[in-house]
């Protein structure tokens, strides 16, 4: 379980808070207003802090367990605002819009392109075939990464095909919204790492012993009791 040693917040309060945060597009206020209409009065700071810490935790841990993906994906990248900041999210999909794997970079180019594949091939396999937009920088960076192997993967640059991780952008985006401007790239990067953990457990890719017949938040609890203080 988390690890709230020094919190005054019960660990149940703390988890429905962030999970709430993470899974609905609604932003720290609301849920201080929420909390306070049944009994428990937590200031919108307290929660942020929680989100900040706890999510990307989780989204470590679920990593652990999360369902193979298909070896055909379909790669983009999204813009995320920072500070006023155009920031951007990379991510990738498989043909059955299963999430591969995601990156928060501060710029859109080769090297940002590369980084994401490395991690993405690094947790989830080399796939066999992606597919992109027309993007010159994307289809640099896995031409390098094609260049050191045996088989290379096939590249499509067919914008029709990439309706599937475009559309999954929105399922993000949509939570995003009401957050209004985030204010550093780490507290950005820490709570899209929940935003994509529930969007990945709505999409049941949380392969748990019997995870299949939990609901969406008993399969959120049952992955942040996996985790082990420190």
């Amino acid at each position: 379980m988390l690890d709230t040693k020094g919190m005054r917040f019960p660990i149940d309060v703390i988890l429905v808070c962030i999970r709430w945060y993470a899974a609905y597009p609604l932003s720290y206020r609301h849920l201080e207003e929420m909390m306070e209409e049944r009994g428990v009065v937590v200031d919108h700071s307290s929660i942020n802090r929680w989100a900040i810490r706890f999510l990307p935790l989780l989204e470590k841990v679920f990593r652990k367990y999360k369902r193979p993906v298909g070896g055909s994906w379909r790669m983009d990248e999204t813009s995320i605002s920072v500070k006023g900041v155009w920031k951007y999210l990379y991510r990738a999909v498989d043909k059955e819009g299963k999430t591969v794997d995601f990156l928060l970079t501060a710029r859109r180019d080769k090297a940002a392109a590369t980084r994401f594949f490395d991690k993405a091939m690094q947790t989830n396999g080399i796939p066999e075939k992606v597919t992109m937009d027309k993007s010159g920088a994307n289809k640099a960076a896995i031409d390098k990464i094609n260049a050191g192997m045996d088989t290379p993967m096939v590249v499509r640059q067919v914008k029709y095909l990439n309706n599937v991780v475009e559309q999954d952008h929105r399922a993000v985006k949509r939570v995003t919204k009401p957050m209004l401007n985030f204010k550093s790239f780490r507290s950005t990067r820490n709570v899209l790492a929940g935003i994509e953990l529930m969007h990945m457990i709505r999409k049941g890719q949380l392969m748990m012993e019997d995870s299949d017949a939990m609901s969406f938040a008993d399969q959120f609890y049952a992955l942040a009791g996996q985790i082990r203080p420190v």
